[in-house]
């Protein structure tokens, strides 16, 4: 059986560059959303409530609450915080030594304590996705120093996490492309979803305008792979047949490539790539070449055999749902490929009754392979320490696979309501117990498609008269109708990501957005270079405006042959009123969303070391923009990596002994798990057959 070691240590290392993009991005924007003078200071979300410290810790769990021991404040804390957890990221992703789970608990606590003071900012389903990722992460790390090479070594239990990522992976998947239907909404049931999608999300880059203009045939038909890869595609991910698996996998990692390329999703896409790895396994990644040109046994032709017939089955049921419930039609004449949904609501609420249930179980009957697997290898263990030892660790690592397994069941089944009805109450008591830590969320994007009429974007604009305005313009978000849009990823500026938000209903909705125009009244740079790093920019640097109102526009992508233009826009209405410090409509809207600090923050004393320290790495960074920043660490990481793949692989001059010791019989006495045969059939798997 193929073993699963390289895809862990590809999905540990994923982990650790994710983390790393995450941390830096929000450290560029901290001063701004929750320093002092920002949109949403994080002292005001982090208050004692006269409750016992370890009561305190548990309820709203954040390591921010001991900086006041360090002469911080909770903005300062949480800098420390994300320069530690970046500096972390990046020594996991670079030193093997440090891929241990006491490093991976440290990321994610690192990081729920910054969501726990992130407030609106920090409420996006990938960083959720990245808390509940992070934390399975931790049970996938190696208690010790892995072995060099090779399956000997291994802990029995060592598969089990390794499944939730698995099961993680499907339950994303799967609910991202069902809630676009049960939403009933009319672009996703018409099949026109991508011809707005493109216009109307959040960060387009320069190939959403390409992307845009692709035939309304090819759209829709776009639609149905997204619907085939989300939907039909996940259960493959349990197949028996590996070249199944790999087939799924190789769909995922299409639809994530295609999304990086004509959208800015900062580091989901790459997250959800990092999960893809559970589907693969040390064969497919060459782990053991030296193996994979085995003649097959007359053993395993039978079961190739088998195999072959099942994945054979497996496309072609998938190519008669395809065509059948989306009425694909070849249009001979024109080239072009007609589909229509030939399903109605009524019988997809039906269906999914119908399967929710069973899916379930289907992990369960996975899950329950995957321990008995653990099983046999601890029968294998030698050695009576080493197999007391390893029984202990799988005994905690099973009961800690099974318990997540079922919390994760209660979000799951939110997208149908009569099972999750019918859930086990024990797992909703479970679940209720530790839904703070973010161990298990529910998901669904682009659930509905927004701006069908025109992609809706507010436009902030200031004055020093109340006549004459001028437009203030972001960095990344459209605005400047000849300005191409931007690339951004894997940076997510989240002033820009709430600003598409807000544009959605009244300003009212959004009540941060009033605290945003207080600030740039008061002329906060921390805001400031949220909206332009680039101070100079800014078209109220020198004196802030007396006034400050926002407009609502529709936006549409421009058409081809217009010359130097990106957009096109028309005017819808007034946003927000235009207001000035003082003026009672601001004083107003102020009290009603408590944004009103009636307690005034005490100034701690900057002679503080560890203070001085941060307002010198601060100053030291903030003339660089954020994506320049993180590029730059891509680029050192990838240099490093070259530089540590040309100095390991330099020739030894002890390989005559190393070719002696290879022959030299293995001690009888080992607890090593002795490592499977590799088989060249198609239902091999990671180390078990699913």
């Amino acid at each position: 059986m193929a073993g699963s070691r390289l895809p862990r240590q590809l999905f540990l290392q994923g982990v650790a560059a994710v983390f790393l993009f995450a941390f830096a991005s929000l450290y560029t924007q901290i001063p701004g959303l929750y320093g002092t003078e920002g949109i949403l200071p994080a002292r005001r979300s982090l208050r004692p409530q006269g409750k016992g410290r370890w009561q305190q810790l548990w309820e709203v769990p954040t390591l921010l609450w001991e900086a006041p021991l360090l002469g911080l404040d909770t903005a300062q804390g949480l800098e420390l915080l994300s320069l530690l957890g970046t500096l972390l990221a990046l020594g996991t992703l670079l030193l093997r030594q440090l891929r241990h789970q006491l490093i991976y608990l440290l990321l994610w606590a690192t990081y729920l304590s910054a969501c726990q003071v992130g407030q609106v900012f920090l409420y996006f389903q990938w960083d959720s996705l990245l808390l509940e990722t992070g934390f399975l992460a931790v049970l996938v790390a190696p208690l010790r120093k892995p072995p060099q090479g090779g399956l000997t070594g291994a802990s029995p239990h060592e598969g089990l996490p390794f499944w939730l990522v698995r099961w993680l992976l499907f339950r994303l998947m799967f609910a991202s492309g069902v809630v676009k239907l049960t939403s009933r909404c009319p672009a996703w049931w018409g099949l026109t979803a991508l011809t707005y999608h493109y216009e109307t999300q959040c960060l387009p880059t320069p190939a959403s305008w390409f992307a845009h203009h692709l035939p309304v045939w090819l759209h829709k038909l776009s639609v149905v792979a997204t619907f085939l890869i989300e939907i039909a595609m996940p259960p493959l991910f349990f197949a028996p047949a590996r070249r199944l698996r790999l087939a799924a996998f190789y769909s995922q990692v299409l639809l994530q490539v295609l999304i990086i390329i004509t959208g800015n999703y900062n580091f989901f896409n790459l997250l959800t790539l990092v999960l893809t790895t559970s589907l693969l396994d040390d064969k497919h990644l060459a782990a053991q070449s030296g193996h994979s040109h085995r003649k097959k046994t007359p053993a395993s032709r039978p079961k190739a055999v088998v195999a072959l017939v099942l994945e054979l089955t497996v496309y072609e049921l998938l190519a008669y749902g395809t065509v059948h419930y989306f009425g694909l039609e070849f249009d001979w004449k024109q080239y072009t490929v007609h589909s229509r949904t030939t399903f109605t609501f009524h019988q997809f609420s039906q269906w999914l009754k119908t399967v929710t249930l069973p899916t379930m179980w289907m992990g369960v009957a996975s899950l329950a392979w995957e321990l008995l697997t653990a099983l046999w290898r601890w029968t294998q263990v030698r050695g009576g320490l080493r197999k007391l030892s390893a029984a202990a660790q799988l005994s905690i690592f099973g009961t800690a696979t099974v318990s997540l397994f079922t919390i994760s069941l209660v979000p799951y089944s939110y997208m149908e309501p009569s099972t999750h009805g019918r859930l086990w109450t024990g797992a909703h008591r479970l679940f209720g117990t530790v839904e703070h830590l973010q161990l298990a969320n529910s998901y669904g994007l682009f659930r509905r498609m927004t701006g069908l009429g025109g992609r809706p974007e507010v436009v902030l604009e200031g004055s020093y008269d109340g006549h004459h305005w001028m437009e203030i313009e972001f960095m990344y978000k459209p605005g400047n109708v000849s300005r191409p849009p931007p690339v951004v990823a894997p940076h997510q500026p989240r002033l820009d990501w709430q600003m598409w938000f807000a544009a959605l209903g009244p300003h009212t909705h959004s009540p941060w957005f009033t605290s945003l125009v207080l600030c740039l009244l008061q002329g906060k740079e921390p805001v400031i270079r949220l909206i332009q790093n680039d101070v100079s920019r800014y078209p109220f640097h020198k004196q802030p405006p007396t006034f400050v109102r926002a407009q609502r526009y529709k936006y549409w992508f421009s058409q081809p042959g217009e010359q130097g233009q990106w957009w096109r826009r028309q005017w819808v209405e007034e946003f927000f009123p235009s207001v000035s410090l003082g003026d009672p409509t601001l004083d107003m809207l102020l009290r009603q969303f408590g944004l009103q600090d009636k307690s005034p923050h005490r100034v701690r004393s900057s002679n503080n070391t560890l203070s001085q320290a941060l307002h010198w790495v601060r100053r030291q960074l903030s003339p660089l923009e954020a994506p320049t920043l993180l590029w730059g660490l891509i680029l050192t990481v990838g240099a490093i990596r070259v530089i540590q793949a040309l100095l390991g692989h330099r020739p030894s001059r002890s390989s005559p002994p190393a070719r002696e010791e290879k022959h030299r019989p293995a001690p009888k006495d080992s607890g090593a798990v002795p490592a499977p045969n590799n088989s060249s059939s198609g239902t091999q798997t990671s180390r078990r057959r699913k």
